[in-house]
């Protein structure tokens, strides 16, 4: 159920209304870090504060047209000064068209934190963590800067699926729409599908649904995410629950047997969760757990 994309903010303005909820975590001038990294205090100036708060502001103001009206923004840095704080929740207020929400049990009155004129500040000593400033808003205009936010129409047009071996659909627990790339496969949940669509259409995609696996002549290869995917079905494939040696064993990418176990492909779990797959030949296992991804330090 995930998209993940790398873009300007300003690109964002090409899905009018299209969410309810963001979270923009705005480049700051990094007070919170002082405590623990001495390079962020040489760093600071208030010429950096105040390109930090215009960054910011520019930020908000390119992605605001993608919220729709009453769709809320959460509003984060990792700072104190009012300027790229209050200052600037006070500006989206004023100049955007949104309400402040301020509600006393916003957070749930958590101890140590630190109330301020438009949000919340979390300060290293009265909080466990670095420093954090958080806001959160509500849209009320439904314009800004001459940009229309027009409600947002889902397409009507059918999700185009690509051809796939037969069969997939019974690995997952939901259904799934398939997508082919080369050798290979993903898979997106139908019921967001035409979303992501819409999200491909409009921006520079990243990834999108689930890596499945790879076509191999007329073998499918599994992914190691599918592994790890909560729509994995149950029964996709035969499992094997091992061992806290044979799961670090496995995550270090050493070599692992499973000569009991049906030949084939096999999904590893430690107490229940999911770790990934091995190809058990039965006197050895090719390991499918990436390279990039392995233990590096010996753990026993």
């Amino acid at each position: 159920n995930v998209v993940v994309t790398s873009d300007d903010p300003r690109a964002f303005a090409a899905l009018p209304g299209f969410f309810d909820v963001i979270v923009a975590d705005v480049p700051c001038s990094g007070e919170g870090m002082f405590r623990k990294d001495e390079e962020a205090q040489k760093q600071w100036s208030e010429d950096n504060v105040a390109l930090c708060q215009a960054r910011q502001k520019r930020i908000v103001a390119d992605m605001w047209p993608c919220l729709r009206k009453d769709g809320v923004l959460i509003y984060s840095t990792c700072t104190f000064n009012r300027k790229e704080n209050d200052g600037n929740v006070e500006w989206i207020s004023s100049e955007l068209g949104a309400e402040v929400m301020t509600q006393a049990d916003m957070l749930g009155g958590m101890p140590g934190v630190l109330k301020t004129r438009m949000g919340y500040s979390l300060v290293p000593g009265h909080v466990e963590g670095e420093g954090q400033y958080c806001a959160v808003v509500r849209k009320l205009e439904g314009e800004f800067a001459g940009i229309p936010a027009r409600p947002f129409k889902r397409p009507a047009r059918p999700v185009r699926n690509s051809p796939v071996p037969d069969g997939l659909n019974r690995l997952f627990r939901v259904p799934v729409t398939f997508r082919a790339k080369g050798e290979m496969i993903t898979a997106v949940p139908q019921n967001i599908a035409a979303d992501v669509s819409v999200v491909e259409d409009a921006l520079h995609v990243v990834a999108a649904g689930c890596a499945v696996g790879t076509v191999k002549g007329k073998d499918l290869v599994p992914d190691a995410d599918m592994a790890l995917s909560l729509i994995l079905s149950s029964d996709a494939y035969p499992s094997v629950n091992i061992g806290r040696d044979v799961a670090l064993a496995f995550l270090h990418r050493d070599a692992v047997v499973f000569p009991e176990s049906p030949k084939g492909y096999l999904l590893l779990k430690y107490e229940d969760l999911p770790l990934g797959f091995v190809k058990n030949l039965g006197n050895r296992c090719n390991s499918l757990h990436p390279q990039s991804r392995r233990i590096r330090m010996n753990i026993k």
